[in-house]
């Protein structure tokens, strides 16, 4: 059924799905927020990401978590799948997918306000845990990125996915 009179998303309850092994931003789709006039945030939980360490070619494995206050578009949910497996083989160091993944959200679709928190295993001995956000500028959610990411991860947390 259409979303809002439109019909543009390709891949959702597609039974001919192609996994895409190299890094894949194009895979990523949209659909107009029904809810613009509301803040609210979207979560996705992503506890099977990985990528390769660009030196050793080693996997590695992570948990991302993505949230975003939307404004016009949103990402659909089965795209963001798509593009999350492309990092399969994709080389790269942990810092660089998270602020990756963040830069291709932001192009996609423009969100007032979106996190990125990529929580890496151990690979000897240690976790690398890289955070990055976004708020649109000329808007209060730009301070709002500015407070989340002054305060990001100033208490411990509980670690229950490594």
């Amino acid at each position: 059924m259409p979303v809002n009179g439109e019909n543009n998303l390709t891949l959702l309850g597609n039974q001919h799905t192609k996994y895409n092994y190299e890094y894949d931003p194009d895979v990523l789709e949209t659909f107009e927020n029904q809810h613009q006039s509301n803040d609210y945030f979207v979560k996705f939980n992503i506890p099977e990401f990985t990528s390769l360490c660009p030196i050793t070619g080693q996997p590695d494995f992570a948990t991302i978590y993505i949230s975003y206050i939307p404004d016009v578009k949103m990402v659909e949910s089965k795209s963001l799948k798509l593009y999350m497996f492309s990092f399969r083989n994709h080389p790269g160091f942990h810092e660089d997918c998270a602020n990756l993944i963040m830069k291709d959200l932001i192009k996609l679709m423009e969100p007032r306000y979106i996190e990125v928190w990529a929580k890496f295993t151990p690979r000897g001995g240690i976790s690398i845990d890289p955070y990055c956000n976004y708020g649109k500028p000329g808007t209060y959610f730009e301070q709002m990125a500015k407070e989340r990411l002054f305060q990001h991860d100033i208490y411990p947390e509980k670690i229950d996915n490594r």
